[in-house]
């Protein structure tokens, strides 16, 4: 599955309503709310957790994805070492990341992309990406443009 930086993944599109999301992969295989009354679902086969933002009339916002598959500039990230990953996104312009620790976790985060990449024993094993806020500090929302 391709990753679009500021646009998702694959077909799925921020902005997508729960419809719009199962018209392309069917029902998920949970859907629950979290603590903050967004919408959840997950598709194991994709090893995907969407979420959508209660506050945003319950639109795709964030995507985090686990699957062997995902591709970034067309290399697969999953399972590959941080810094290899950290050295294919130099040749993009891609640099600037903020490091956090959590137990044998890191998390590699790249605001302008809205992006993270989480790590442990320095391979990447999960990706986050989120909805872009733009400089009205509103969503900038990518389907249906």
């Amino acid at each position: 599955m391709k990753i679009n930086l500021k646009n998702g993944i694959d077909k799925l599109l921020f902005g997508m309503k729960q419809k719009d999301v199962e018209a392309i992969y069917g029902k998920p295989d949970r859907n629950y709310k979290d603590e903050d009354d967004n919408q959840i679902l997950v598709y194991n086969k994709l090893k995907s957790r969407l979420t959508f933002y209660q506050e945003e009339d319950f639109k795709l916002g964030y995507i985090v994805a686990s699957g062997d598959d995902l591709e970034l500039f067309g290399n697969t990230i999953i399972g590959k070492k941080i810094a290899d990953v950290k050295k294919d996104l130099a040749t993009q312009n891609i640099t600037k990341f903020t490091q956090e620790e959590f137990d044998t976790f890191e998390n590699f985060f790249n605001e302008e992309n809205w992006i993270i990449f989480q790590t442990e024993f320095e391979e990447v094993v999960k990706f986050e990406i989120g909805a872009i806020i733009n400089v009205k500090d509103e969503f900038d929302w990518k389907f249906g443009k």
